[in-house]
């Protein structure tokens, strides 16, 4: 088991060894999880809430990689959270344990009923289980949320099913929140994720250009499957537990090299060595679209302007909680 503070921590099942008897008997919230979003949060809470009266502990069950991946590798989903980051943010919606499923094709042959008798009630020994109205399991996704109350209820172990939940009059989903990403909606996205969303990296040395333009910045290299839109952000990163304000650039650097896609922050009003660092880069508001530029001057203007902008709508924007 790994944690990194007592809110969350993270198992890993495998089939060919038991499941520690102190972790048994936990109320499971079972879903995939991206992004934990305003959805997901409804979840726990159910889970949470289904815990308190079964005097049990909440937990998550979750996979990975992400089903689409195993099936489509040539089709790599937009992950939203890495699984360290999932963890992390069940744990701050009250499921301080998540279960972590490694899903592969023998996994996703599993008959649905021996899913639910083998793992979930036999492994893990679930005194409940909450899931959302769209949740499938089992070779085929042949199991349903009515599958799960038929054979769970019979054996006295009580199944919660959420129905569709609705944001601002819209089903909250990943896919909406992707495309709004995709979109370079980074408002949008925050709004139905319930905060804004965030990528976690280690900082990589670069071309060091910026530093020769007045603009030094902190490099962080993406996973391959994002599709973030290219262009200008509004930006907070978290250094040290600290959040700070600047403006970023994700893309292929048009005016230099158009080389693999990176993101690029110029943290305001900061002066130390952050190469090797872990950082999170929360996005805030889109400016602009990534652009060529025919000479230097015009860019470094251009990021003047930027960054004046962004200190304007930082400035109005709530500070971070750390």
């Amino acid at each position: 088991m790994t944690s990194s503070a007592d809110t969350h921590a993270s198992f890993v099942i495998d089939l060919a060894k038991p499941v520690p008897a102190a972790l048994r008997g936990a109320v499971l919230a079972l879903g995939n999880f991206d992004g934990v979003h305003r959805g997901h949060a409804e979840l726990a809470r159910e889970a949470v809430d289904l815990s308190e009266q079964l005097g049990r502990r909440p937990a998550a069950l979750t996979f990975e990689p992400h089903p689409r991946s195993v099936f489509r590798p040539e089709e790599p989903v937009f992950r939203l959270t890495s699984p360290t980051v999932k963890t992390e943010l069940l744990g701050g919606l009250g499921l301080p344990l998540t279960f972590v499923l490694p899903f592969d094709r023998d996994i996703a042959a599993i008959g649905a009923e021996a899913f639910i008798d083998d793992l979930l009630l036999g492994r893990l020994g679930a005194a409940g289980l909450v899931c959302g109205y769209d949740f499938h399991f089992g070779q085929g996704r042949s199991g349903s949320p009515e599958l799960l109350q038929e054979r769970c209820e019979g054996e006295g172990i009580p199944v919660v099913v959420v129905p569709p939940f609705a944001w601002r009059g819209e089903p909250v989903s990943s896919t909406l929140i992707r495309t709004a990403l995709e979109q370079g909606d980074v408002a949008r996205a925050a709004d139905f994720l319930g905060r804004p969303w965030f990528v976690r990296g280690f900082v990589a040395h670069g071309d060091k250009r910026g530093r020769d333009l007045g603009y030094p910045t902190a490099n962080l290299h993406l996973p391959r499957d994002c599709r973030l839109r290219y262009g200008i952000y509004a930006v907070r990163m978290k250094i040290a537990g600290i959040w700070h304000d600047g403006v970023a650039s994700f893309g292929s650097r048009p005016t230099f090299d158009d080389g693999a896609p990176r993101l690029e922050t110029f943290v305001f009003d900061f002066s130390g060595d952050l190469y090797g660092k872990q950082v999170d880069v929360a996005f805030v508001s889109w400016l602009r679209g990534e652009a060529k530029f025919d000479s230097l001057p015009a860019l470094i203007a251009q990021m003047d302007a930027d960054s004046a902008r962004v200190r304007d709508i930082l400035g109005a924007t709530p500070p971070f909680l750390p």
